[in-house]
Formats: C-alpha cells, structure tokens, sequence
C-alpha cells in the first residue's frame, strides 16, 4: 500500500463520522437523554483522532500524484489549502465535544449551550469536509471539475417531436 492508497483508504473517516456524531447528537436532543449526548462527544472525539491519519498522509499521497503526473499542481495545492481548513476545524470540533463531554458528566450549567455550539459548529465541520472531498476528488476525476470544460447537456436527450 502507498501513501495515495493510504490516504484514500482514511480519508473518508474524518468526514464520515462527524455525519454519525451529528445524527448521535440530534438524537440526545429529541430523547433528552445525557448519555446519548456523551457517546455522540465520543464520537466527534473519535472523528477528530482519525483527521491525524488523513491529514499526515496527505503529504506522501501528494507526492506520489505528481509523480504520476495526474494532476496539474494548481488542483493539488488547492486541495491541500481547504483541507488544511478542515483538519483545523475538525480538530476544534474535537476539542469542543470533549469540554462538552466534561460539563456533561460534571452536570454544568452551560452543558446546554455547548451541546447546541457542538451541532451548530459541527456543520461548519461538515461543510468544509465537503469542499476538501470534492476539491480531492478534482485531482483525479477531471469530470467533476469546473474547469473540465466538458458540456453537460447530453444530445441523447434533446427535446423531439414524437407526433407522428
């Protein structure tokens, strides 16, 4: 396994399981329930620690994809800046579902407010994850770029007059 597979291989996670946190957590909300609040903290703190992977790895997958000459270094480095973003971001998140999980346990008063920050930040999270999926995804499949300068409209398709 190289380091492109690699990354490929862990890349999804940190986007992923911030979706199952979220869901986790909505489901705390409208059960009211603490615990499925802390295992939904548990959960961003999980998709905080596999951002590590994803974002060490980037770096040798970048090589390997100039090596082969797939990509012009433009998309690559574009790529890199939104995911950069990202992995901060996620890395907040963590940080800020593991303070939730301490006033949570602990019963604070402000163990509301947190919870409600948590969502509200963790789909800023899942928005960024987004672009820097998609702007990863560019790399390779030229047909989602914007610049492909490929016409979606399908002639197969065109409008005819069927009355015959």
């Amino acid at each position: 396994m190289n380091d492109a597979h690699f990354h490929l291989a862990v890349n999804h996670l940190p986007i992923i399981i911030p979706i199952v946190g979220l869901l986790v957590m909505l489901g705390g909300f409208i059960t009211r329930s603490a615990v499925v609040k802390r295992t939904a903290y548990c959960i961003f703190i999980l998709g905080a620690l596999c951002t590590i992977p994803a974002a060490v790895s980037g770096e040798g997958a970048e090589e390997v994809v100039e090596h082969l000459n797939i990509a012009d270094h433009h998309i690559i480095h574009e790529h890199e800046e939104v995911a950069e973003t990202f992995i901060l971001c996620s890395y907040l998140l963590g940080g800020l579902a593991l303070l939730g999980l301490w006033a949570n346990i602990k019963r604070k008063t402000f163990s509301s407010a947190i919870s409600i920050v948590t969502i509200v930040f963790s789909l800023v999270v899942l928005f960024l994850g987004s672009n820097a999926a998609t702007t990863g995804g560019e790399i390779r499949h030229t047909e989602i770029r914007n610049d492909s300068g490929g016409d979606t409209h399908d002639d197969e398709h065109e409008d005819h007059n069927d009355d015959h």
